[in-house]
């Protein structure tokens, strides 16, 4: 007969990393994302898919897409086909096997990425990289590695890396 066991709770430090993480990890997404719209009519995910695009040679399957942005297939499908009617992606069936779909970058695509991608670095060095110290940052990406370790090992279906 199993027996139940006192929750682990946080304690008061705990709790206030816990939450000032999610509280600025909200933030800075959002800061992110307004200044992506604002400045070049891209939500953050369009980027982020634009320069997994750029970063792979032009081309993923989706599939691979989604899973490296950590989104559900569907999402990812639905944000490409506004890319794709904005010209900035197309699909085409995979070359490999003719059953996956391909996820290909444009050159007004690439165009689009390179005029974002200066004022998107801008933005996340005034809104977290240069707020804090190199070791803390080292830090920050270290914790940050060890939780993606923990949940992708949880979900080995996902490829983020």
């Amino acid at each position: 007969m199993a027996t139940r066991h006192e929750p682990r709770w946080l304690d008061q430090d705990q709790q206030r990393a816990w939450r000032s993480f999610l509280l600025g990890t909200t933030l800075l997404l959002d800061r992110i994302d307004e200044d992506l719209r604002r400045d070049h009519g891209l939500s953050a995910v369009e980027y982020e898919i634009l320069v997994r695009l750029s970063e792979a040679d032009g081309q993923l399957r989706m599939a691979r897409l989604a899973a490296s942005l950590a989104h559900s297939r569907s999402r990812v499908t639905h944000t490409v086909k506004r890319m794709e009617a904005a010209g900035l992606v197309r699909r085409a069936g995979s070359p490999d096997d003719g059953r996956g779909v391909v996820c290909l970058l444009t050159d007004d695509g690439y165009d689009v990425l390179r005029a974002a991608a200066p004022s998107h670095v801008e933005t996340v060095r005034q809104s977290l990289v240069d707020l804090v110290p190199h070791e803390d940052l080292m830090a920050l990406g270290r914790v940050m590695d060890a939780v993606c370790d923990q949940l992708i090992d949880a979900h080995p279906e996902r490829e983020l890396r």
